[in-house]
């Protein structure tokens, strides 16, 4: 999928911080003319997967260590999502062209949508978001500080007019490529919603909102303290223990023979 206004070099310029570094054992997943430096931990075959998808300002870098150890360590495989020009990946980041690349992290990763939990965090959100729409039985997904209106954000880099657009072209390109009501109803699984009330960048309606849409069974779980780059540092014992508790529930309703 890609859009002449969503992947405009402008808005690209001004929507993505991507910066080169590199760490050892890189799962790299091919593209067509550019390749995506992901990282892949694997725990057990029958073990759910969650698929990560970070932050803007973010790599794969950042979620080595403690973060890698304690989603491992509660049971799950870990698959360190990478966009386009980011850490180890080649090309250019595109907001509506990399939402193919969901798929094709998919199809590396080996593992059926039923054992996927997509997660993702801020601008992650999208993408997991995406995913979750395109595999409606994964078997969860989790919110972090996500987006229920993209325009929103997008609105704060550009004028539809740097584009090429005028407002109306650009609200309907957003509602086409990432129409957020409609890809959460898509999707059947079950729904963990994380933000902090105290979102400097992204307000907590969308938290709010997010987790209205999405059917049962699905929590949305707001924290006191932190802000958007700090809700994990903020709330890290309690971030963990929601992960655990989320993957449990996933693992008990796979055991009674419910895939919900």
């Amino acid at each position: 999928m890609s859009d002449r206004f969503l992947d405009h070099p402008i808005l690209s310029s001004r929507y993505f911080y991507p910066w080169p570094n590199r760490f050892d054992e890189p799962f790299f997943v091919e593209g067509d003319g550019f390749r995506l430096g992901c990282r892949y931990c694997r725990v057990h075959d029958d073990a759910p997967t969650i698929i990560h998808f970070h932050g803007n300002g973010e790599t794969v870098a950042d979620y080595l260590g403690e973060f890698e150890e304690r989603i491992t360590g509660l049971g799950a495989n870990l698959l360190l999502a990478e966009y386009r020009g980011y850490g180890m990946s080649s090309g250019a980041p595109a907001l509506a062209a990399m939402l193919e690349d969901v798929q094709l992290i998919v199809e590396a990763s080996g593992v059926p949508p039923e054992r996927i939990v997509f997660f993702g965090r801020s601008l992650g959100s999208l993408y997991a978001l995406h995913g979750a729409s395109r595999c409606p039985l994964a078997a969860g997904l989790i919110i972090e500080s996500g987006l229920a209106d993209p325009l929103e954000r997008i609105l704060v880099r550009i004028e539809p007019r740097e584009v090429g657009a005028t407002a109306g072209e650009l609200r309907a390109a957003v509602e086409h490529c990432f129409d957020q009501r409609k890809k959460i109803v898509a999707f059947t699984g079950r729904v963990l919603v994380m933000h902090t009330r105290n979102d400097d960048l992204v307000s907590v309606s969308h938290a709010e909102r997010l987790h209205a849409w999405a059917h049962q069974p699905k929590e949305l779980l707001l924290f006191e303290r932190g802000d958007h780059n700090t809700i994990l540092d903020a709330n890290r014992e309690q971030y963990f223990a929601a992960v655990g508790t989320f993957l449990r529930s996933i693992s008990e309703a796979g055991a009674d023979g419910d895939e919900r």
